[in-house]
C-alpha cells in the first residue's frame, strides 16, 4: 500500500516505520531538524518489540511531492489540525482513506470541515513514543495499539486492507466496533494522564502510589466520562473501573502523556482539546470540573510554549 505518515513525529514515525520495514510505500511528512536528520541519516525507532532503522526512507516536507496515497496518518498536534489538513490535499486521490489519531474528541468534525467527511475516519493509537532526538523516535510502552473506524460503521474495503497488511507487519491494529465510543474511552485515559503527569510533573508510578494523586486521576477520568454521557455518547462505567485496574497494574511507572514530556521541553501543549475541552464541556452542560480545572490552571501560562517572563 502507499501509506503517508503526516507528520512523522513519535507516533507516524513509529507505524509508518513498521509498515514501511514491511515493504508498503511509505512516505514521511517531516520538518525542519527531524525531517533533515531522517534525510540524512535515516529513521530509527528504539522499541520495546525490537530496534529498526531505515536508511533511506521516502521523507519530505511537502505533501504535493508524494501525491495520492492508499492510507494517511494524520497525526499532526491538535492546535496544527486544519492548517494541516489543507496541506495534505495532494495525498488525497477519489479512494484515500484519512484516518486522524491526533489526540481529543473533536479531531474527525475539524478535518472533516476542510477535506469533506467521506474520506476522513476517526482512529485511536494506544502507544508511548517519543522524539528521543532528531530522525530517532523511542518506544517505551509493551503495548502499541490502532484502532479506527467508520462512524457509519458500514464496511469499507480500503480500511480492511489496511487491517490486513497492518496484520502482516505484525502490527496490533483493528477495526473499531464503534469508533465514537472508542475514542471517548481513550479521551478519557489521556485527559487524566496528560493532566496528571504534566502538572503534577512525574511519571505515573508516584501519582499511583499516592492514594490522594491516584484519587485525582479518578476523579479526572470521572469528570471527562460525565461530559461524554452529557453529549449521548454510549460510556459504561465499568471502563472506569477497568482503567483504574490497567493504571495501577500493568502500567509502566516511568510513562508520561506526551503533554507532560511538551511541558518538560518547553513545547506548545494540548492542554486546550484536553482538560480545556472537559472544562467547555462542563460548563455547556452544567457539570462541575474541578480536577480539570485544576490542571487547566496550573499550565495555563505555559499552554503555549515557555513561560512568559
Amino acid at each position: 500500500m502507499r501509506i503517508a505518515a503526516m507528520a512523522a513525529g513519535a507516533l507516524g514515525g513509529y507505524f509508518g516505520g513498521r509498515m514501511a520495514a514491511a515493504g508498503h510505500d511509505v512516505f514521511f511528512i517531516a520538518r525542519g531538524t527531524h525531517r533533515d536528520a531522517i534525510a540524512r541519516h535515516g529513521l530509527k525507532i528504539e522499541s520495546v518489540h525490537g530496534d529498526l532503522h531505515l536508511p533511506k526512507p521516502n521523507v519530505t516536507d511537502d505533501p504535493a511531492q508524494v501525491g495520492p496515497v492508499d492510507i494517511v496518518l494524520f497525526a499532526v498536534k491538535l492546535w496544527d489540525t486544519e492548517t494541516a489538513a489543507n496541506t495534505a490535499r495532494p495525498l488525497l486521490g477519489p479512494d484515500t482513506r484519512l484516518i486522524t489519531f491526533q489526540n481529543g474528541v473533536d479531531s474527525v468534525d475539524r478535518v472533516s470541515g476542510v477535506l469533506g467527511a467521506d474520506r476522513v475516519v476517526g482512529g485511536a493509537a494506544y502507544i508511548a513514543t517519543t522524539i528521543a532526538a532528531p530522525g530517532v523516535i523511542k518506544h517505551t510502552s509493551n503495548f502499541a495499539m490502532l484502532r479506527f473506524g467508520r462512524a457509519d460503521k458500514k464496511p469499507d474495503h480500503k480500511l480492511t486492507a489496511f487491517v490486513d497488511a497492518g496484520k502482516a507487519a505484525k502490527l496490533d491494529i483493528a477495526l473499531s466496533e464503534d469508533i465514537s465510543r472508542e475514542l471517548w474511552q481513550k479521551f478519557i485515559f489521556l485527559t487524566a494522564m496528560a493532566g496528571a503527569t504534566a502538572s503534577l510533573r512525574s511519571p505515573i508510578g508516584p501519582i499511583v502510589a499516592d492514594p490522594e494523586l491516584r484519587g485525582f486521576f479518578r476523579t479526572l477520568m470521572d469528570e471527562a466520562f460525565a461530559v461524554g454521557k452529557a453529549k449521548g455518547v454510549a460510556l459504561d462505567p465499568a471502563y472506569l473501573d477497568e482503567r483504574m485496574d490497567f493504571l495501577v497494574n500493568k502500567v509502566e511507572p516511568g510513562m508520561k502523556a506526551s503533554m507532560a514530556h511538551d511541558l518538560e521541553r518547553g513545547n506548545r501543549l494540548e492542554l486546550d482539546w484536553l482538560a480545556g475541552k472537559v472544562r467547555a464541556l462542563g460548563r455547556e452542560f452544567g457539570i462541575p470540573t474541578p480536577a480539570s480545572d485544576t490542571v487547566y490552571t496550573v499550565l495555563k501560562l505555559h499552554r503555549m510554549g515557555k513561560a512568559p517572563q
